[in-house]
């Protein structure tokens, strides 16, 4: 079962509607049902409050007003290792043959509105 810091993706009727972090889990009066706390990440930051079985937290469709809705479990993808200089264990500078080019610009003699 998913757990409170989880991150979820929130589906209404099959296309990804929000993400939310579980904030609480705690048991309903029902037996086998529970209070699920969602923070919704999105502007403004709002929470809710869903009363769900083990299985919808973990991700079986549900519905909610006559709509479908599916929690599905966020898991970061895999970053590729960064290529690290052996001395310093810095990331390597990548190697060009052009020289740097930029042109600075003094924005300080500029008149003021």
């Amino acid at each position: 079962m998913a757990t409170e810091n989880d991150l979820v993706l929130v589906y209404l009727e099959e296309q990804p509607l929000v993400f939310a972090r579980i904030e609480a889990i705690e048991p309903d009066a029902k037996p086998e049902w529970y209070q699920v706390k969602l923070l919704l990440l999105q502007v403004p930051l709002q929470t809710a409050t869903w009363i769900l079985r083990p299985a919808y937290i973990d991700g079986a469709p549900f519905t909610m007003g006559g709509k479908q809705m599916r929690l599905e479990p966020v898991v970061a993808p895999e970053t590729a290792p960064v290529e690290t200089d052996a001395h310093d264990r810095r990331p390597a500078q990548p190697t060009t043959e052009k020289e740097p080019g930029g042109k600075v610009i003094d924005f300080s003699d500029r008149k003021k509105t």
